[in-house]
């Protein structure tokens, strides 16, 4: 069976803060509405619906998200950058014979954007998907392993049967990710290839 492993987007692979700070501060301006964008940034990973609830009325979240969204390129995905060792962990897959799919809650269209941008190239990319929604990608694409920093990433791994690897490099800490049920936690991906190499090598002594 081909190894597939799983990755969250949004501060595992990418770190969407800057680029997601200024969209904020932009749609802030255009609509004459504050947001507390150094606030928003701090609880990345749910959908963008749930942070804009907090600005706006409810009869307004679905116009204030397609807004955002047609803004969200042309501010976002030059000023957001690779999470170190990001390129690494899907060379690491590869390496090992398996694919690399990207399952992440960002609007799709958004994600294959930054995707490009930064010259780091899924076996698939599924977008749209929130915690243990992901599970549905997940099993769909075979993923044994899911690898992401939020709690909601552990639950959607959890709910796809997919080990969960996790990382504090999002809102969650080390601590919150052991509780939430991640069955590994590395200090950022520069420590994946090595685990996976471990991983990989321990899977194959059981089979």
């Amino acid at each position: 069976m081909t190894l597939t492993v799983g990755f969250d987007l949004d501060m595992t692979l990418i770190d969407s803060r800057p680029g997601i700070h200024a969209c904020y501060l932009a749609l802030a301006e255009r609509t004459g509405t504050f947001i507390d964008a150094d606030l928003a940034v701090t609880r990345l990973g749910p959908p963008l619906a749930e942070e804009l609830v907090h600005w706006f009325p409810a009869d307004r979240i679905e116009a204030m998200s397609d807004l955002y969204r047609s803004m969200y390129p042309a501010i976002a995905i030059t000023a957001t950058p690779a999470m170190t060792g990001a390129r690494e962990a899907i060379a690491a897959v590869r390496e090992a014979g398996g694919r690399a799919v990207v399952v992440t809650a960002k609007y799709e269209p958004n994600a294959e954007l930054h995707l490009a941008h930064l010259g780091i190239e899924p076996d698939a990319l599924i977008g749209n998907l929130w915690a243990e929604q992901k599970a549905v990608a997940l099993r769909e694409q075979g993923a044994s392993v899911y690898v992401g920093d939020h709690v909601g990433d552990v639950r959607g791994a959890r709910t796809a049967g997919a080990l969960s690897v996790a990382v504090p490099t999002g809102p969650c800490d080390a601590a919150e990710l052991r509780e939430a049920g991640a069955d590994v936690v590395l200090d950022d991906l520069t420590h994946f290839p090595a685990w996976l190499t471990s991983y990989s090598a321990e899977v194959a002594a059981r089979a």
